[in-house]
């Protein structure tokens, strides 16, 4: 966006002249007029909402509503950085000369400036190129007003964040930006409209938007391009990344469905190092982007955030219900819906302060917010260990809370190494959650030990990354699961003495990713008896194809 030089005068001529010397001379900037300070101060407001920025005002200072020194000391608290030139007659040079310490103006210029290239240029210039030389660009992007401890403002920030949306994080209680523009907002529409409120690039807002909302506005798809697919794949962490590229390169037309955003829990990882190919590591964020990318270069689509609530068998071809209602079918499906972070169990106060202090998991977008304060982790596996090291490098104190004696039982050692070199990080072993207090935001918990000792400390900020429930709930009775919501697959099928599933009428036994219902696999952390590893789920989304081959050549 050009930056915009604002002149008001409520004499028409003399502000038709005006405008033309500055177009003529001033093409890489926008020429924008208003004929009183009224006017010009609400054009101001809404400018800032468009997070557009005003390298300098030419002010009369002779207007009706209120004068040009009256203007600039409203308008540098909209713009403190612009610079200020006010436009005198020769009578009122005396209040100029006097006002230039109360609205700090930068120059007065007398009436008439004829020619422009003595009397008005060369003043312009020097002031603009000053103002070019010290003006930082703003964020040209996605704004956010929000409540730090609001659950509402976390979900859009997380949203966000997962889609590798870039965002200005605005709080309309701690910064003054914030307030005023929450407060422009609410005067621009005559409302009372309360974060989290979403100011977009052409000036439009989403008032506490929810997730399908926001993805409409980014561009993200949401509704598939037909209703018929040879492969649909449900769930895009790294294994169904995987399908949808092998399976797209493969000539099938592919789908992938995802709920939240491509890469799964492995997307929020801050550093992954042990990932064949890359030993300097790369983030989940950067991994899911070259994985989408790169399914997209083959053909797959990509579909988020949408919900799947059911699938139903029908004949050869499998339906795939969403949330909305509307269904889609495929020959083959794959499950590869990962696995979320389990709840703490029996934690007194704990539900009402999760977004409020209380999150399950991380963002790289979280740690820049714990600058200089003490972060509680809950949880000992890699996950946890690799969040700990990325907070490390803001937070004061990071503290790793562990059931168990030690972090050997479920980490990798090159993060433990990692851990024990980082001094502002600390592990408690033996240690659990057993209460949280506070009302709006998380400000305390208590810690019991293996002794039965409890300790309680003051906190704001608890991390939670223990165990790992399947997204299977949707599934109902149509997939065989274990006691524990994971899905089994070929040979796990064979229970109770039986060679064959329930109800399996084919006269091959399933494939090894296969389930119950033939053409129906599972790949990745969902599936029982899986590593939860990122490459051996990277490794069965690419194994699945080969079987999904061949099931389709023997049904074809």
């Amino acid at each position: 966006m050009q930056p915009i030089l604002l002149n008001v005068d409520d004499d028409p001529q003399v502000q038709r002249t005006l405008e033309l010397d500055l177009r003529s001379h001033y093409s890489r900037f926008r020429v924008l007029v208003a004929k009183d300070g009224g006017s010009a101060l609400q054009l101001l407001k809404q400018l800032k909402i468009r997070n557009e920025t005003c390298a300098l005002f030419l002010i009369d200072q002779r207007m009706p509503d209120m004068t040009g020194v009256e203007f600039l000391e409203h308008a540098m608290e909209i713009f403190p950085e612009t610079k200020r030139v006010l436009l005198t007659a020769y009578a009122d040079s005396d209040a100029a000369i006097n006002s230039i310490n109360k609205a700090k103006i930068d120059y007065y210029i007398m009436k008439p400036w004829d020619p422009p290239e003595d009397n008005l240029y060369p003043i312009l210039d020097d002031l603009l190129d000053d103002w070019l030389a010290s003006n930082r660009p703003v964020f040209d992007g996605i704004r956010i007003l929000g409540l730090r401890w609001s659950p509402d403002s976390f979900a859009v920030r997380n949203f966000l964040a997962q889609n590798a949306i870039p965002y200005q994080w605005l709080d309309v209680e701690s910064t003054e930006e914030g307030k005023k523009l929450l407060e422009y907002l609410n005067a621009k529409e005559d409302s009372n409209i309360k974060p989290p409120t979403v100011l977009f690039p052409d000036g439009s807002y989403l008032e506490s938007p929810t997730n399908s909302q926001l993805a409409e506005k980014i561009g993200l798809r949401t509704q598939t391009k037909t209703r018929y697919y040879d492969l649909a794949i449900i769930g895009g962490g790294p294994s169904g990344l995987a399908a949808a590229v092998y399976g797209a390169s493969e000539g099938l037309h592919t789908v992938l469905i995802e709920s939240r955003a491509p890469g799964g829990q492995a997307g929020t990882s801050s550093n992954i190092e042990n990932y064949l190919g890359f030993p300097s590591g790369l983030t989940g964020a950067n991994l899911a982007r070259r994985a989408v990318t790169q399914a997209r270069k083959f053909g797959a689509e990509i579909i988020n955030p949408q919900e799947v609530t059911g699938i139903r068998v029908d004949g050869p071809y499998r339906h795939v219900r969403f949330a909305d209602g509307t269904e889609i079918r495929c020959h083959v499906l794959l499950i590869s819906t990962g696995v979320a972070y389990r709840k703490l169990e029996n934690v007194s106060g704990f539900d009402k302060l999760v977004g409020a202090g209380i999150y399950y998991g991380s963002s790289l977008a979280d740690a820049a917010l714990c600058k200089d304060q003490e972060v509680f982790f809950v949880g000992g596996a890699n996950s946890a260990g690799q969040a700990a090291i990325h907070f490390a490098g803001y937070a004061k104190k990071v503290v790793m809370l562990i059931r168990g004696d030690s972090l050997s039982n479920s980490m990798s050692k090159y993060l433990i190494d990692k851990i024990n070199s980082t001094k502002n990080i600390e592990v408690w072993p033996n240690s659990q959650v057993s209460k949280v207090f506070g009302e709006k935001k998380l400000e305390g918990i208590t810690i019991t030990d293996s002794a039965n000792k409890k300790t309680a400390i003051p906190t704001n900020l608890l991390f939670v990354f223990i165990g790992a429930k399947p997204h299977t709930d949707w599934l109902a009775e149509t997939v065989d699961r274990d006691e524990h919501g994971f899905i089994l697959t070929g040979p796990d099928l064979n229970s109770q003495g039986r060679t064959r599933p329930k109800g399996w009428i084919l006269e091959r036994p399933p494939y090894l990713l296969e389930t119950n219902i033939a053409g129906v696999f599972a790949a990745g952390d969902v599936r029982h008896g899986s590593m939860k590893r990122i490459a051996s789920a990277v490794g069965e989304g690419g194994m699945a194809i080969q079987f999904i081959q061949q099931y389709l050549s023997e049904a074809s």
